[in-house]
C-alpha cells in the first residue's frame, strides 16, 4: 500500500440522502444512549463548527435508528440513522456466576497465551495491553481481599473457639466478591474480562448467535444498498468493526452492492481488531480482512488516536494480521489526534477517563480537524470525498505480529 498517496475520491453530486448503519462494540447498554449521545453531541458540534442538525425519532421499524435533518456546507441532507444492535447477546455473555468469572479468566489467559496472540498483541499498542491486564490484576486483589477479610475474622474465631471453627471466616468471601462484582461499574474489571473472553470463546471466530445475527444484519445492509440514497455509511465502533468487515465481504462477494447503486462506504472507528484476528480461529475473520482490504466495490477509513487506551491505535489490521494482499488498497488510516483535536482544558479533563475517551469518535470535538463525525455521517459529501484527499496518518503499524495467518472462506 502506497502511504505517500491520497485515495482518489470518485467525482459525484451532493450527498442529499443516506443512509447509516451504525455497528456498536461490545456494549450492554440500550440502543437508545446511542441516540441520545448522537442528538446532544451533534448539537454541541454544530454550535462550534456553525452548521445546523436536527435528530427526529424515526418511524416503527424491525430496528431501532434516527432521522437526522442538516444543513451542512450550504447543502440541506436528510440521513437516516438504522443500528444494528447486538446487546441481548452481550448480556447474556456477561451472565457469569463469581466462581465462573474466575475460571473465565483462566481460560482466556490460556487461550491468548497458548496460541501467541499475547506475545503479538504485546509487540503493538501498550493500551489494549493494559487493558488486558487490567481485569486481572483487579479480580486477583480482589480475591485476595475477600480471603484477607475470611482470613481475619477466622482468626477472631479461633481464639474463642477450636482452632477448626476459624474456617467459618470463609462464608464471607462470596459475600464480599458479589460486593464487588455489583459495584464493577466503578472499576470495570468484570466488562473488560467478559469483553476479552467473548472474543476467544471460540478461538477467535464469530460465536454462533452472532454469526446468526449477523446474517440477519447483512440483510438490512443489502436493502439499504437497494434504496433511493446516494450513500451507504456503515460505522463499525470498537468490537463491531470486525463484524461490519465481515458483513461487508459478504454483502459484496454475493453482489449485493451494483455499481450503479448507492456509494457504499465503512468508517470503523477505536478498532480493536488485533484482539481477535491473532487467534488461531479467526480464519474467517481474516480472511476477510485480506479481501476488503482490496476490495474495489467500497471506501474504508480507519480513524483512531494514540490516546484512546482502548483501540490499535494506528495499525493496519490486515498487515498485522499477516493477510494484506499486494494489492492492499484499504484502509486509509488516520489518527483523531485528541491532543490536538480536544482544547487542552477539554483533554485534561477527559485524558484518563478510558471508556469515555473509547466514545470520543462518536462525540463532539472543539478543536476538530478534518474528522467531524456529524459532517460525516450528516453532511453532504461520502466518505471518501471527505476524507480521500488525506494521506495516512504518520506512524502507521504494518509490520505482521502474527503467528495465524491461515485463512478459510466459508461458503456464501
Amino acid at each position: 500500500m502506497d502511504e505517500s498517496q491520497p485515495v482518489d475520491a470518485p467525482e459525484a453530486g451532493p450527498v442529499r440522502r443516506r443512509r447509516v448503519i451504525y455497528v456498536p462494540g461490545y456494549d450492554p447498554f440500550h440502543a437508545r444512549k446511542y441516540r441520545e449521545l448522537y442528538r446532544s453531541e451533534s448539537r454541541a458540534q454544530a454550535a462550534i463548527s456553525g452548521y445546523s442538525v436536527t435528530v427526529s425519532g424515526r418511524e416503527k421499524a424491525e430496528y431501532f435508528g434516527w432521522q437526522v435533518a442538516a444543513e451542512i456546507e450550504g447543502t440541506e441532507v436528510e440521513t437516516e440513522v438504522v443500528l444494528l444492535a447486538w446487546s441481548d447477546i452481550v448480556k447474556e455473555s456477561m451472565e457469569r456466576g463469581l466462581w465462573q468469572t474466575y475460571l473465565q479468566m483462566l481460560r482466556t489467559i490460556w487461550t491468548y497465551s497458548n496460541s501467541g496472540a499475547l506475545r503479538g498483541v504485546l509487540r503493538l499498542n501498550k493500551g489494549p495491553v493494559i487493558g488486558a491486564f487490567y481485569p486481572v490484576v483487579f479480580l486477583v486483589l480482589q480475591l485476595l481481599f475477600a480471603l484477607a477479610v475470611a482470613s481475619g475474622i477466622g482468626w477472631a474465631i479461633a481464639q474463642v473457639a477450636p482452632l477448626w471453627m476459624g474456617l467459618a471466616g470463609l462464608v464471607v468471601v462470596a459475600p464480599t466478591l458479589r460486593w464487588f462484582a455489583r459495584h464493577d461499574n466503578l472499576v470495570l474489571a468484570r466488562y473488560l474480562l467478559h469483553t476479552f473472553a467473548f472474543s476467544c470463546v471460540s478461538g477467535g471466530a464469530y460465536p454462533q448467535a452472532l454469526e446468526a445475527r449477523m446474517a440477519a444484519f447483512e440483510r438490512v445492509i443489502a436493502e439499504a444498498l437497494e434504496a433511493d440514497v446516494d450513500e451507504v455509511l456503515v460505522v463499525g465502533h470498537s468490537l463491531g468493526a470486525h463484524v461490519a468487515i465481515s458483513m461487508l465481504s459478504d454483502l459484496i462477494r454475493a453482489g449485493k452492492h451494483r455499481p450503479d447503486g448507492p456509494v457504499l462506504s465503512l468508517l470503523t472507528l477505536g478498532h480493536v481488531i488485533p484482539m481477535v484476528s491473532l487467534l488461531p480461529g479467526a480464519a474467517r475473520l481474516r480472511a476477510d480482512l485480506n479481501f476488503l482490504s482490496a476490495s474495489e466495490a467500497l471506501c474504508w477509513v480507519d480513524v483512531t488516536a494514540p490516546g484512546d487506551g482502548c483501540t490499535f491505535a494506528l495499525t493496519d489490521p490486515a498487515s498485522v494480521s499477516g493477510v494484506a494482499p499486494e494489492n492492499q488498497r484499504w484502509p486509509l488510516i488516520l489518527s483523531a489526534a485528541f491532543s490536538q483535536t480536544l482544547s487542552p482544558e477539554r483533554w485534561k479533563a477527559l485524558r484518563w477517563r478510558f471508556y469515555r475517551l473509547h466514545f470520543q469518535y462518536l462525540c463532539a470535538f472543539d478543536r476538530p480537524n478534518d474528522y467531524d463525525y456529524f459532517r460525516i455521517t450528516a453532511g453532504p459529501k461520502t466518505l471518501c470525498q471527505r476524507l480521500g484527499h488525506r494521506k495516512p496518518s504518520p506512524g502507521v503499524k504494518r509490520q505482521c505480529v502474527s503467528k495465524q495467518t491461515s485463512m478459510e472462506l466459508r461458503d456464501v
